[in-house]
């Protein structure tokens, strides 16, 4: 027998306890992607939420005064040093929700292929 005919044989199926294991995993993975972007979320729009309020100190006073935390150190800056990186930092968030958001979508497509395949509905 060659291989190549050994490589187009059906794996073999899988036992009713590596099904739920891997239904599982799989229902653990869309929810930790869930959560991930919750958060990413969240803190994009603290983002934003400083940035209009620090727009309006740039527009009258870009040379006053603002806080930075960066990481667990507490920097002085101007308003106009501050507002390009949180832009970025804003930008990137986003960026890397939506690249979370794709993988979701093929998480949630694998999940429910599997789900077609294996015939599981859920309980009720």
């Amino acid at each position: 027998m060659s291989s190549a005919s050994k490589a187009k044989a059906k794996p073999t199926p899988l036992s009713d306890q590596e099904i739920q294991q891997t239904y599982i995993r799989l229902q653990n993975e869309l929810q930790a992607l869930a959560r991930k972007i919750g958060e990413l979320e969240s803190e994009a729009d603290e983002h934003s939420l400083v940035l209009t309020t620090l727009e309006e100190a740039l527009a009258k006073e870009p040379d006053r005064k603002c806080f930075r935390l960066i990481g667990g150190v507490l920097v002085e800056r101007t308003v106009k040093d501050v507002t390009p990186a949180l832009k970025t930092n804003r930008d990137g968030i986003r960026k890397v929700m939506s690249t979370l958001a794709e993988q979701y979508k093929t998480k949630e497509k694998d999940l429910d292929a599997f789900k077609r395949e294996y015939n599981i509905r859920p309980v009720q």
